[in-house]
């Protein structure tokens, strides 16, 4: 009998090869063999051991997560339809089309890969994050620190136990007013995504653990708009730096960018100058390696 070829890690060298550095927000440099991703590369960029990344190529690992395949759909810049190719070839269920999608289109990460030297995130419709760049990391404090499943903004926002190595955020508005927006876009999210079970077991978690969610949830009704603000971030090395704040959304999407910015020659500019430096250059980062034998 002939043994079945490695389907999986056929397509992930393809994909592999035809990415190009740039476009996933990577120096060209050095002598490469293939204008595409070196495993180093990929692996960095999807959060995964280099180890693993080179099972899964070589057939010697052929079943990883739901959460591995979503970080290498994102880092190999892949299409809705790729996407689907690859859970499949991974035995995975396609994601639900009534589910909130943490797939970011591959338009949408050369636009975040041309923005890495600013302060950038997105993040899903129910506020969970997905990528970010080096400087959101310096600005806010690092999101690899936390576990994949506990990246998210309401979490942050209503439970006590705060996060190790993030810092304090303040709203001008108001964190009152801050808060209420925010439940009201998740409650906006969950008449978009009624059955989605992430999103059902976040409202739980809340609604249980924190009394100011319950109550603001309780009311059911709309209050505020997420969009402009001007946010001080406490910051341990270059103090208080208070920047604009805008949400961007996709036309078709449902994900969220946000972006720190600082008007040219103030201040918080030069704060924000200082903080590039001072950061460790690295691509947009889908959290930490991945260990093996929780994916394969």
């Amino acid at each position: 009998m002939t043994r079945e070829p490695n389907q999986l890690g056929t397509a992930l060298r393809r994909w592999r090869d035809r990415l190009a550095p740039a476009d996933a927000g990577l120096p060209s440099t050095g002598i490469r063999r293939t204008a595409g991703l070196r495993r180093e590369e990929l692996a960095t960029l999807a959060g995964l051991s280099v180890d693993y990344l080179v099972r899964l190529e070589q057939g010697r690992a052929s079943r990883p997560s739901e959460q591995v395949a979503a970080a290498l759909a994102r880092a190999l810049h892949l299409e809705a339809s790729e996407r689907d190719h690859l859970y499949r070839l991974a035995h995975l269920p396609l994601p639900g089309a009534g589910h909130v999608a943490t797939h970011v289109p591959p338009s949408v990460q050369r636009l975040i890969a041309a923005l890495t030297d600013q302060a950038v995130a997105v993040f899903a419709a129910d506020w969970t994050l997905i990528t970010w760049t080096a400087l959101w990391s310096s600005l806010v404090g690092d999101p690899a620190l936390l576990p994949a499943d506990r990246r998210n903004l309401v979490l942050d926002t209503f439970l006590s136990d705060s996060p190790v190595g993030r810092w304090a955020v303040r709203a001008e508005r108001g964190q009152d007013a801050m808060e209420a927006a925010l439940v009201a876009d998740l409650r906006a999210t969950r008449g978009v995504f009624p059955d989605d079970p992430r999103l059902h077991a976040l409202i739980q978690e809340c609604t249980t653990r924190s009394e100011r969610f319950a109550r603001l949830w309780s009311q059911d009704a709309a209050a505020g708009v997420l969009g402009h603000d001007r946010k001080t971030v406490a910051h341990p090395l270059a103090g208080d730096i208070t920047l604009d704040c805008d949400i961007l959304t996709i036309p078709g999407s449902d994900l969220r960018i946000v972006a720190f910015t600082a008007a040219a020659g103030t201040r918080s500019a030069r704060q924000l100058d200082f903080l590039k430096v001072s950061a460790i250059r690295a691509p947009l980062s889908a959290g930490p390696p991945h260990r093996p034998g929780t994916g394969s």
